[in-house]
């Protein structure tokens, strides 16, 4: 079994709508340049996972996703793993191939992932969000919602002015709503605090040249942006976009034939599950992470979170420990996750601005960790980090995340 595993080779393209280009070409992009940052030739990859969800519902192109994509780039004949695990699924796949060199049957694999979900046809765009859910359970739960509103309509004697503003939302901009406002009502935390943590990544994404968006936002900005479900503006929900992201790992062995000063050490890499009986897989991927390291919150200098939505940053960093339960909000509005803060978060301006091609944003987030600990990180870069966090979280089940993934990284 091998010891130690590392980050040797970090790689993503600016993320964005990319309607003429396909997974082909994006997944090219970002394997040419993680083998250029790594240093390495394609002859050096033994094993590689794909991350990608949508591939099959937009062009039918299911089964063998990375094999596709990835024998047009060149890489052929080694095996290839398909991962698909909602908003997840690019950790998901970095912890495959984490695993299998930690399992000691490979020294060098590769971890990428490339999402298009970006569409002219917003409507059926939107609804494959659905598919991050429970389907059946989904389905039921908005026609009663309609239902309801119909039955509200009738009784009133008033016809329905409410419209879907721009063309709808995702299914999962509606949980999050409903996770905000609970939290709202059990521990006080306000719409101005969510406006503060979306306003610090749209800031952040501005000294990063990579990011989907990249003009600053004030909070009263954010405020003022048009609803999609109360308290949630269109400034607190990341947008749609395409992308893709790759990282190279390899053994200690490995490492030693090709010495580098600019590897990271993957101290802790968990997956989980959730639960329709109980919504903890926070904590139950967060302990066990902070055991695998042996590290706890306090020691942890900067964290990418899964914020799909401005609330999702503030739930994160209650249930990770960075700050006291019900906090959150308090926590971000003192100052502390901004990049000259105690715990700088989402630095490359999170999913809010980086944005979210789903399959290959839990990438993202380790190559904005991975170019922080090397020190990288240009006009954000914070000051002289040595541990770093990853928490990406995919679909629903039940009040919770399906999948949820934690890595933790640490400057060598």
């Amino acid at each position: 079994m091998s010891d130690n595993v590392y980050i040797i080779g970090v790689a993503m393209n600016k993320f964005g709508k990319y309607l003429d280009r396909s997974i082909k070409d994006l997944t090219g992009e970002s394997l040419k340049k993680v083998l250029e940052d790594a240093d390495l030739g394609l002859n050096e990859i033994q094993a590689a996972w794909f991350s990608n969800t949508g591939w099959g519902m937009s062009e039918f192109q299911h089964c063998i996703r990375g094999q596709v994509a990835l024998s047009a780039n060149g890489l052929d004949k080694i095996p290839i793993t398909n991962v698909e695990n909602a908003c997840a699924s690019a950790t998901t796949a970095l912890q495959g191939a984490w695993m299998a060199i930690k399992a000691g049957i490979y020294d060098c694999t590769l971890a990428i992932g490339t999402e298009k979900v970006y569409s002219n046809d917003r409507k059926l765009m939107m609804q494959g969000f659905i598919s991050g859910t429970d389907v059946e359970i989904t389905t039921q739960y908005i026609e009663q919602i309609k239902q309801e509103a119909k039955q509200k309509t009738e009784a009133s004697g008033k016809p329905d002015q409410k419209k879907e503003k721009k063309g709808g939302h995702s299914v999962f901009m509606d949980f999050y709503a409903m996770g905000a406002r609970k939290h709202m009502k059990a521990y006080g935390s306000t719409q101005r605090q969510l406006a503060v943590i979306a306003a610090k990544a749209h800031n952040n994404s501005t000294l990063n040249p990579l990011a989907q968006y990249t003009f600053p936002q004030t909070v009263e900005q954010v405020l003022a942006d048009y609803e999609v479900a109360y308290p949630l503006t269109r400034a607190m929900c990341s947008p749609v976009g395409d992308g893709t992201a790759a990282a190279i790992l390899c053994s200690e062995k490995f490492l030693r034939a090709h010495p580098t000063s600019r590897a990271v050490l993957i101290r802790a890499s968990i997956l989980r599950s959730g639960s329709w009986t109980e919504n903890t897989i926070s904590e139950r991927a967060a302990l066990p992470a902070y055991e695998m390291a042996g590290l706890g919150p306090e020691d942890i200098h900067v964290a990418e979170v899964h914020d799909a939505t401005a609330f999702g940053e503030l739930y994160q960093t209650e249930k990770l420990g960075f700050c006291p339960e019900g906090e959150g909000g308090v926590f971000a509005e003192s100052g502390a996750t901004s990049l000259d803060g105690k715990l700088p978060v989402n630095t490359s301006g999170g999913l809010l601005s980086r944005g979210h091609p789903i399959g290959a944003s839990g990438l993202a987030q380790i190559y904005e960790l991975v170019t922080q600990l090397r020190g990288e990180a240009g006009r954000r870069q914070i000051q002289n980090p040595k541990i770093a966090l990853a928490e990406n979280g995919g679909g629903t089940i039940g009040e919770g995340e399906a999948a949820m993934c934690i890595h933790i990284l640490e400057k060598k």
